[in-house]
């Protein structure tokens, strides 16, 4: 129920614009996804048919699946390290996390020493994942961040994670960059403006594009940068580098650098206006998977561990070499027609270039020496 005493978001930020002049991209987003009482992932439910959208794991137990035969393999081929600490970042309503614990405990020893760890920001959704992870009785914890994860080799995942982390925008204007900022127009309403003249040199732009020759952008172009992002990848690659373990993440995004304007708003499934209705609908960017991986490169490096990042790949490429038709077709055998059109369906959703299978990116971290993905074992 809506407290009729209570600010709204927009409100709130329309009353923070006035007082201190435009804010960033990067603060505008992070007051809507992760305000304490009126944030979208602190305060809505915005995964489902009945959400916002619909993330990969929703659409078939064949993702979470074949990605939990690679924690499973990737832990054995570790040595099988003692707990088998399996790690989600932002795990929804617990639908892959589910998935992957089916096939992670088809290994006894793995099952006798699992350790869940969900690491998300959002109250309104742990209920949903302690109902959905109830059949499984290994120990769970729950963090607000990645700090309270235990120093002990860690195997990640993490599925549209990044790309719901805040960004910055510049705009390049008469020959000079200026940060993309959020105020009010004459009526009080949210617009887009360009802030005062900043320095877009070194590092910046060589974090976006990891390299100083680069095209010379046109005018108008828009570069964007997250170092949440970055630092969050920091944090996991030294932790991995310190204590051992790996990391996959899934997400929309590019492999290379580039100019473009990638901020987005979802609501009811459908591309909304990103500044109407603060806190109540999803806001994203395409994530920069090129810098995820220069940052780990560089976190990882001197590191005692021997952990490698592998060339970025897409979803639909690593989903194939995992089995991908292989498992549906197992699921399918000897079942109805309509069940059979629907794991199709699934299938081209995952991997097929026109849907997730080419936008959607795979990054992964782990143990050097083995291949991605590496051979899985049924």
């Amino acid at each position: 129920m809506i407290d009729p005493t209570h600010p709204s978001l927009e409100e709130r930020i329309r009353q923070m614009i006035t007082a201190t002049g435009p804010m960033s991209l990067a603060d505008y987003m992070s007051l809507c996804l992760a305000d304490p009482q009126d944030g979208y992932y602190t305060a809505q439910r915005p995964i489902g048919a009945k959400g916002d959208f619909i993330t990969a794991p929703e659409i078939s137990q064949l993702f979470g699946e074949l990605i939990g035969i690679w924690m499973r393999t990737v832990w054995q081929m570790s040595g099988r390290p003692m707990p088998f600490h399996l790690v989600e970042l932002g795990p929804g309503r617990g639908t892959l996390m589910n998935d992957m614990l089916r096939v992670v405990c088809q290994d006894p020893e793995a099952a006798a020493a699992l350790h869940i760890h969900l690491v998300d920001i959002s109250p309104t959704l742990r209920a949903e994942q302690e109902a959905t992870l109830a059949g499984f009785q290994q120990t769970k914890s729950w963090h607000e961040t990645l700090d309270s994860l235990p120093s002990a080799p860690l195997f990640m995942v993490g599925n549209e994670f990044f790309d719901c982390l805040p960004i910055h925008q510049w705009v390049l204007s008469e020959g000079r960059w200026h940060e993309r900022v959020i105020g009010l127009d004459e009526r009080g309403a949210l617009t887009f403006g360009i802030g005062p003249v900043r320095a877009l040199a070194p590092p910046q732009q060589d974090r976006a594009f990891g390299t100083a020759n680069t095209p010379p952008p046109a005018q108008g172009a828009i570069l964007e940068h997250s170092p949440a992002s970055e630092a969050i990848m920091a944090f996991i690659a030294g932790h991995l580098g310190d204590h051992g373990g790996a990391a996959l993440f899934f997400d929309y995004g590019h492999a290379a650098p580039g100019y473009g304007d990638t901020f987005q708003a979802m609501s009811h499934h459908a591309h909304a206006d990103p500044l109407r209705a603060p806190g109540r609908q999803d806001l994203t960017a395409h994530v920069n998977f090129d810098a995820l991986r220069r940052t780990a490169l560089a976190e990882l490096g001197g590191r005692a561990n021997s952990i490698t990042v592998p060339a970025i790949i897409t979803q639909g490429n690593f989903l194939l070499a995992m089995g991908l038709l292989q498992r549906a077709g197992q699921l399918g055998a000897g079942k109805s027609p309509e069940l059979q059109d629907q794991l199709q369906d699934a299938v081209e959703r995952l991997a097929g270039p026109d849907h997730m299978g080419e936008l959607f990116k795979c990054l992964a971290l782990m143990p050097a020496g083995l291949p991605l993905p590496p051979l899985a074992t049924a």
